[in-house]
């Protein structure tokens, strides 16, 4: 494989320096901070991951005070006790994106979070508690029992949170195969996966790095070479 500076010097030549480099990867995540996380503000971003995929994310963001009124301020339990002719009008909501499938995932993932929170004190403790070098586990936990939160959306679920998440994205995976892991183009089996966790735990150990970082390095070292500027309006941040 090829040693893990040598991307990061090739990513920060590409944007113009260290400089210009280092604050596009955002702070470093705070696993144990996700904890305090109240479950109505887990089951937003939830749903606002959801909605996001496949659409344009400003759209979303634009509309996101008029979900919130819509969903009740997201709180699973006042969403659970709601009648089927609720979730049947908000088909036709104006406030929101009117996706049926979308808007019956939030009902699904209120009881999701609703379900894990009672075992787990809440679903933001559960999230904290997972062992930070397992984010493949952990995505495939949110896949089975949530309601589409698989593959990419999980993924940007957990960094939403600021979970110390990696992003599987093309360019990410692009440049894991230049440097000399054998992944498909498209790595989404379980091997895959694996072997990308197992290569990122690895230069995490290495660099002291948060995957985080070290996944938005990756992607910034191939493909197309964004301006800073774009890639802070994509990443929001």
């Amino acid at each position: 494989m090829l040693d893990f500076q040598k991307i990061q010097a090739r990513a920060a030549k590409r944007k113009g320096g260290e400089a210009v480099l280092a604050p596009l990867l955002g702070p470093a995540p705070d696993n144990q901070a996700v904890a305090k996380v109240p479950d109505d503000r887990i089951l937003s971003t939830m749903a606002e991951r959801v909605f996001a995929a496949g659409f344009v994310w400003r759209v979303i963001e634009q509309k996101w005070p008029g979900f919130e009124e819509a969903f009740l301020g997201f709180e699973p339990k006042r969403l659970l006790f709601q009648p089927d002719d609720f979730w049947h009008e908000l088909a036709s909501d104006s406030r929101i994106v009117r996706n049926p499938q979308k808007i019956k995932s939030v009902r699904d993932n209120a009881a999701f979070v609703d379900r894990v929170s009672k075992e787990h004190g809440s679903f933001g403790e559960f999230i904290a508690g997972w062992p930070a070098d397992d984010q493949v586990g952990l995505t495939a936990y949110l896949a089975k029992h949530g309601s589409r939160l698989g593959g990419n959306t999980g993924q940007y679920f957990l960094r939403w949170l600021e979970w110390d998440t990696f992003v599987v994205s093309a360019d990410m995976a692009a440049a894991l195969r230049d440097a000399g892991l054998d992944i498909a183009e498209n790595p989404t089996s379980k091997r895959d996966l694996d072997k990308i966790q197992a290569q990122i735990n690895q230069w995490s150990a290495e660099t002291g790095l948060p995957r985080r970082h070290i996944s938005r390095i990756l992607a910034m070292s191939i493909g197309e070479n964004r301006s800073a500027e774009a890639l802070r309006e994509y990443m929001g941040d």
